[in-house]
């Protein structure tokens, strides 16, 4: 499945209640193949009314944190959810929503090929972990998805409610930056970002 197919597949998609109380699906944001992935849970109401991936609130902020880390969603960066249509009034997703909405995100892992991938958020990180941790102790270590090194941090949304905790996402996007230094670069890399 390509990005053409896979958007219209995602656009079409009624696999759970979510897809009849959207307004847009939301396939995601930034460039493609991206070495840097970041994944959100869901769509919130500004993303769900335009049908773009972080656009409100949370999306200016990530775009600043994006810029601390010197990237940008314009050239290195792809940003994703696991669900691709807006929960109502941004409750948490569901299990059977995750569940349909999962095979998305990992076909769009699959085309972008990125380098690394920074979960934000604990339905993010127990999505793509398959695992039930506590974001806390997710938080500080590499974790993998497939080969992939996955870093977990805290959701931009979050950090507008709890501003405080913005230094320990600094150091999970510190964390990120390093390891993404320590990968190993040359033509291996670059056949991975094409295939």
């Amino acid at each position: 499945m390509d990005w053409s197919v896979l958007e219209a597949s995602i656009h079409a998609c009624r696999a759970c209640s979510l897809g009849e109380t959207r307004k847009n699906a939301v396939v995601g944001a930034g460039t493609r193949p991206s070495p840097w992935l970041f994944v959100g849970e869901a769509p919130g109401a500004e993303e769900d009314r335009r049908g773009e991936a972080f656009v409100g609130r949370g999306g200016q902020l990530l775009d600043a944190m994006l810029g601390a880390m010197g990237l940008s969603r314009r050239e290195q960066v792809y940003i994703a959810n696991v669900l691709k249509c807006r929960p109502p009034q941004n409750r948490d997703p569901l299990g059977p929503e995750v569940r349909s909405c999962l095979p998305f995100l990992q076909r769009q892992i699959a085309l972008l090929q990125p380098r690394i991938i920074v979960a934000m958020g604990r339905f993010a990180a127990q999505s793509l972990l398959q695992n039930a941790e506590p974001l806390a102790s997710l938080r500080g270590v590499v974790q993998r998805y497939g080969d992939i090194p996955l870093i977990v941090t805290y959701h931009p949304a979050y950090l507008l409610r709890n501003p405080i905790e913005k230094r320990k996402v600094w150091e999970d996007l510190k964390l990120a930056l390093q390891t993404y230094a320590d990968l190993p670069q040359g033509s291996d890399a670059k056949a991975s970002a094409t295939e």
